[in-house]
């Protein structure tokens, strides 16, 4: 009987187990209740005992049920991987590159990749979209781009997985005029929260309700980068930044870093990662992109 086990089983075991209801899991795998109720009953015959406590109102793994969950996602993990893998293997060199980049990514790194890639491969196009947060996860989810460089979102989808590229070190700044600038060491943070934090918002939905390093109930959100280092170098407010966008500003001393007490210590950094879905890996030319954006 175990030899009939069909990963569609499986994939109906782990969505109710994670939804916490068959109508739940229904939804998520966009199947009726009853064909999910049907699918699991037949994986508990073939397994020999049930997966599922059914005498509450909600449905509750059995401990038997809890001991192979582990399994039953490895198993699955494990037969994306292998599609993901045969597909990339059968599509050879992709149409073209879309990839959506985290606003904190070097630039000059960036520039550099890209030309090398247009060299590499002149005959695939590449279309590219800066943004932070959310947006540029969103893109990956919805197929849009083949890959993401993330940076500021800190979360990675159960449908992705992520590679280590680089680091970008980042700092809290403000103009030399600044209240906050104007403190030898570091400033209290009931004092930094009296001023204007501006931030950067996101274009997606991802992040809704939620912040990121925000310490002050002032908050300005900005949608472009560009715009936050100007309004820095304004003195309407301070904020994080990459160090190397502010590096020519520190030296002329159009801005001077400033450090908060319970905020980002000095020498922190963006932990830049490669982000693709997991059964629409890389290519030859998106993994020859990312190999460059590592160097």
């Amino acid at each position: 009987m175990l030899d009939a086990m069909s990963l569609d089983q499986l994939r109906t075991f782990i969505a109710a187990a994670d939804e916490g209801s068959f109508s739940a899991a229904g939804r998520k795998l966009r199947r009726a209740q009853s064909v999910v109720s049907q699918t699991l009953a037949n994986l508990e015959q073939q397994v020999g005992f049930p997966l599922f406590d059914r005498s509450g109102r909600y449905p509750r793994l059995t401990e038997a049920g809890r001991a192979l969950l582990d399994d039953a996602r490895a198993t699955a993990s494990s037969m994306d991987s292998f599609k993901a893998r045969a597909r990339t293997l059968a599509e050879g060199l992709e149409p073209e590159l879309a990839v959506a980049v985290d606003v904190m990514f070097p630039i000059a790194a960036l520039t550099a990749a890209v030309g090398s890639f247009h060299q590499q491969f002149p005959r695939t196009p590449l279309r590219l979209y800066v943004e932070a947060l959310g947006a540029v996860v969103q893109p990956v989810l919805d197929g849009r781009c083949r890959l993401g460089v993330v940076g500021s979102f800190p979360d990675v989808p159960s449908e992705c997985a992520t590679e280590y590229l680089l680091e970008v070190p980042a700092l809290l700044v403000a103009a030399p005029g600044h209240a906050l600038a104007q403190y030898a060491g570091a400033v209290p943070l009931e004092e930094a929260a009296r001023h204007v934090q501006l931030v950067l918002t996101d274009r997606s939905s991802l992040t809704h309700g939620r912040d990121f390093n925000v310490m002050s109930p002032q908050v300005w959100r900005l949608a472009d980068l560009g715009a936050k280092l100007a309004f820095l170098r304004a003195g309407l407010g301070w904020g994080s930044m990459p160090r190397h966008m502010v590096q020519d500003d520190l030296a002329r001393g159009t801005l001077k870093p400033v450090e908060v007490e319970g905020g980002p210590a000095f020498g922190a950094a963006f932990s830049m990662r490669a982000l693709y879905r997991k059964d629409a890996p890389p290519g030859p030319a998106g993994r020859w992109f990312l190999e460059r954006l590592r160097q």
